[in-house]
């Protein structure tokens, strides 16, 4: 979206030099005010209004820092240089920050590709980009006004500003966050495996919620700078379910490999007893020979040993 931002190009003077000129100001108030001249405590009056009324143009700014100019509800661009200014006092001010601020989404109860129901959480770091959009494109204004109607008023009118933009992008992360999450599988279970799915998407799956979030912000005028899932787990009407299914899944690929490994050890029992002639063995004895030894590999419990005293051959 294109931007309606301008930089501040009104009057603008150094802070500590205006200072100075008001502390004469003030002198020569007093002094015109302390004279006996009806004409001359007038104008002494006027000059220390007119002092009062100047000492509403100073503004001071850090680094990362903004002050949005309005004159009598026309914008007139924004100051982002820092230091100490002086500009002219009937200018509303309106003060945000541009700093990067972070963001931690509880888990919400979300439905992935399948249907499945899993909780899913979110942080991510956030900045203000664009101060027209953010003041002006948003009500975040009458919604700062809001939090003042709550009770908080021991925040400063920035903060309250700052906490609006953050109340927004929590809202605007929740859709994100559910609609990203209904493009994946939770895991490769009931997808194929070269499908990416949220346990295995990794950066993938977080540079789709990056774009899915700057998207939906753009009009705030507000950035995503980063967006990670922290939090991936299935709800709890079904993670009992799915952990006895992971349960089984493990059993059976620890059964795959004891039975791969058993066969290959049998398979070198009868390798070995064939090329050093132990004992010729028939058929038969293979077969039961092959039986006993996967009884005893792939068994839970030890073998208990059953002693054969007679002849190979009886």
């Amino acid at each position: 979206m294109e931007t309606k931002e301008l930089n501040f190009h009104g009057f603008k003077a150094n802070g500590f030099v205006m200072l100075f000129v008001l502390l004469l100001w003030l002198g020569a108030s007093i002094w015109l005010l302390t004279t006996n001249d009806l004409p001359y405590i007038i104008i002494g009056v006027a000059l220390l209004v007119c002092w009062f009324v100047l000492l509403f143009g100073f503004t001071m700014l850090e680094p990362n820092e903004a002050v949005v100019m309005v004159f009598f509800g026309k914008y007139r661009g924004v100051l982002k240089d820092t230091g100490f200014f002086w500009v002219n006092p009937f200018m509303t001010k309106k003060k945000v920050s541009m700093r990067a601020r972070n963001l931690n989404i509880e888990p919400i109860k979300v439905n992935d590709k399948v249907g499945n129901p899993v909780l899913i959480g979110l942080v991510l770091v956030w900045k203000l980009q664009d101060t027209y959009k953010a003041m002006f494109e948003i009500d975040s204004q009458t919604m700062a006004a809001n939090d003042s109607s709550r009770g908080v008023t021991m925040k400063s009118a920035v903060a309250k500003k700052m906490d609006a933009f953050e109340n927004f992008v929590r809202v605007q992360s929740d859709a994100a966050l559910r609609q990203v999450a209904g493009h994946y599988a939770y895991d490769n279970n009931v997808v194929s495996d070269n499908e990416i799915t949220l346990r295995s998407g990794g950066n993938e799956v977080n540079e789709d919620l990056l774009d899915e979030l700057n998207e939906r912000l753009a009009m705030s005028g507000i950035t995503i700078v980063e967006a990670r899932i922290n939090y991936l787990a299935y709800a709890p009407e079904i993670a009992a379910v799915m952990l006895r299914r992971q349960q089984a899944e493990a059993i059976i690929s620890a059964r795959e490999k004891i039975v791969e490994g058993a066969v290959t050890m049998v398979k070198m029992a009868l390798e070995r007893i064939e090329d050093e002639n132990i004992v010729d063995l028939d058929s038969d004895k293979k077969a039961a020979m092959v039986s006993n030894l996967l009884v005893v590999l792939c068994a839970d419990e030890s073998a208990q040993p059953v002693l054969n005293t007679g002849s190979l051959y009886q």
